[in-house]
């Protein structure tokens, strides 16, 4: 499983669970498990871990792993409240989130996920859904595509690509990751190549997943979940997931000011536990470049 997946910043996640051996956790994001591992090395046998992914590939991690306190839901985290009530769960002392595309899915080439090779321009995390990379890149509009690539890929020339894909696709539809690259080829920055291909792709690969819809509901979920005095504990990759998180840890919704009482007194769920972001150190970065734009957040439930 440590294959599947190497996990980013495993003992600054498990020092801001600040977990009690009775307690019971919530993994939202298992993967390859090495944080359900780890969270299950803290825990007493009257403790209780319920780890989440809709991957069938973490299904199979989770299914090594042969210890009563552990159950794996097989479901997105944004059915999180749903589900602990599907299992008698009331509130929980701890939520870890890594909101990373797993190693395995991006190294896995017919996931469509990865640049490195040529594939279907899939890139769905969860099998079951209809939408696919391929559906956005050959069926959405122009003015769609540039929202996208701009909003969620950060591409400076969002506007000129997504009309250069437009009309690329009518004369030949785009099957593959490698279709799609050829193109981006001509509009990306000289020496800057995979970077620029790997923003369109996290693009896609958010509009296909509804990723920033999964956080939304995620989040606006987790403060009726947690008891007070529970630690959420997240871990974000790129500007938007953060820009969320802190938002909602710091005003105690996604978007707007902090709401007030008649009194003046502002209404939020959570503290934060640690005011500056905390990143990778040297050592870890060195061992794992791909933990290089991590961002973890820790807060307390009020």
């Amino acid at each position: 499983m440590v294959d599947y997946h190497v996990p980013v910043m495993l003992q600054e996640c498990i020092e801001g669970l600040a977990i009690k051996p009775e307690g019971i956790y919530v993994d939202v994001t298992f993967g390859g498990g090495g944080h359900s591992i780890e969270i299950l090395k803290h825990i007493s046998e009257s403790g209780k871990l319920l780890s989440f992914d809709q991957d069938d590939d973490a299904k199979g991690n989770a299914s090594k792993i042969e210890n009563r306190s552990f159950t794996f839901i097989q479901a997105n985290f944004r059915h999180l409240r749903r589900y602990l009530k599907l299992y008698g769960v009331g509130r929980v002392d701890g939520i870890l989130a890594d909101l990373g595309v797993s190693s395995h899915q991006i190294d896995e080439v017919s996931r469509g996920f990865s640049i490195r090779g040529d594939a279907e321009l899939d890139m769905r995390m969860d099998q079951g859904v209809d939408l696919t990379a391929q559906d956005v890149v050959n069926d959405y509009s122009e003015k769609d595509l540039h929202r996208i690539l701009g909003i969620y890929g950060e591409v400076k020339n969002a506007k000129t690509l997504a009309g250069a894909i437009v009309s690329e696709r009518f004369s030949k539809p785009f099957k593959t990751t490698f279709d799609l690259i050829a193109l981006l080829e001509k509009y990306a920055p000289r020496g800057r190549e995979n970077k620029y291909y790997a923003q369109v792709f996290q693009a896609l690969r958010i509009e296909v997943n509804d990723e920033m819809g999964a956080l939304e509901d995620f989040l606006n979920q987790t403060s009726e979940s947690l008891k007070p005095g529970g630690r959420l504990v997240i871990m974000s990759y790129h500007s938007l997931e953060d820009r969320m998180v802190k938002n909602f840890i710091n005003k105690g919704k996604i978007f707007g000011d902090v709401e007030k009482d008649f009194f003046g007194n502002e209404i939020k769920p959570y503290k934060a536990i640690n005011r500056k972001l905390i990143q990778p150190n040297q050592q870890e970065l060195k061992a794992n470049s791909r933990s290089r734009s991590a961002k973890l957040r820790i807060a307390e439930r009020i």
